[in-house]
């Protein structure tokens, strides 16, 4: 059963955040209480330990602090590395010999309480070395559990990864996947929405504006000639007109008969004609009397 994050406290938070989510309330309790009481065990059996150190070694007195102090360290580094096993999600199998090795180190600490300080290293029977045959036995055995523990978990938050790096690829080539034709076409259509262009894909202007500046006719003999321009019939209008569409052969199909056509084209063209002999006459007319009055002006001057 996984525990409820808003109820657990400090210790679920950090358990999160270096291990990952807790598959049980016992887990997280249990396996900080035996990390932190294995450290607290360290620290209680070092003040025992210089504290026996003022006194006469192998005396009552000393003794009395120094056996104690080897004890408690000899347990505390099982218990640490145990709490380390509880904490990692790791498999019953590698709990139970996590347990079991903790359980050995245990009797060779019976062991050292009953033969310190008599018989003990080079003293009496001297049972030292059975002693530490025994607690290297379930050190040993309770270093391979927690290696295997720790290897086991790296290997999950790998797979967690992959897993993760793959439903992201999925998802990003889900959306990818997404966009249909007509959606494509839809936001090109709002994209040019608004823009006016003109067949060649030029934009069109509206304006027919001609500027001359009076500095532009100094030292220039200006010889003006009206010219007109004729039209090379329907046939290449009409064949101008599909090259700037750029080779489109869409095709109009009109009501009307090809005299009136005829005719309301040779009108057009007639306008036009009138227009542009009209522009060129009166431009002709403004340029030739703005250089006659230079002449006039130097004359004077002159």
């Amino acid at each position: 059963m996984a525990a409820e994050s808003p109820e657990n406290g400090y210790l679920f938070d950090l358990y999160r955040r270096y291990i990952g989510e807790p598959e049980d309330r016992t887990d997280v309790y249990l396996g900080f209480g035996l990390f932190i009481g294995g450290i607290a065990l360290a620290a209680v059996a070092l003040v025992l330990f210089l504290w026996s150190n003022t006194l006469e070694p192998r005396t009552t007195e000393h003794v009395r602090w120094a056996q104690p102090a080897y004890a408690i360290v000899m347990a505390a580094l099982p218990i640490t590395m145990l709490g380390i096993v509880v904490l990692l999600p790791s498999e019953r199998r590698v709990r139970y010999a996590s347990v079991g090795a903790v359980a050995v180190t245990f009797a060779a600490i019976v062991g050292f309480l009953i033969a310190y300080p008599y018989d003990w290293y080079g003293v009496g029977n001297d049972y030292t070395a059975e002693v530490v045959a025994v607690y290297a036995v379930g050190m040993a055995g309770l270093t391979a559990s927690t290696g295997a523990a720790l290897i086991a978990h790296y290997l999950d938050m790998a797979r967690a990864a992959d897993r993760v790096d793959a439903e992201d690829d999925e998802s990003d080539e889900s959306d990818d996947e997404s966009y249909s034709d007509e959606e494509i076409r839809r936001d090109i259509d709002q994209a040019m929405d608004g823009v006016e262009l003109s067949w060649g894909g030029v934009e069109k202007t509206e304006h027919s504006r001609l500027t001359f500046s009076e500095d532009e006719f100094d030292d220039i003999d200006v010889d003006v000639q009206a010219t007109t321009t004729r039209s090379s019939g329907v046939d290449s209008q009409v064949a101008g007109l599909k090259g700037l569409k750029g080779g489109e052969t869409k095709t109009t199909t009109s009501s009307s008969t090809v005299d009136d056509q005829t005719a309301k084209l040779r009108e057009l063209r007639e306008e036009q004609q009138a227009k542009e002999a009209s522009s060129s006459a009166t431009e002709s007319e403004s340029a030739v009397s703005s250089l006659l009055d230079r002449i006039r002006a130097l004359l004077t001057r002159n």
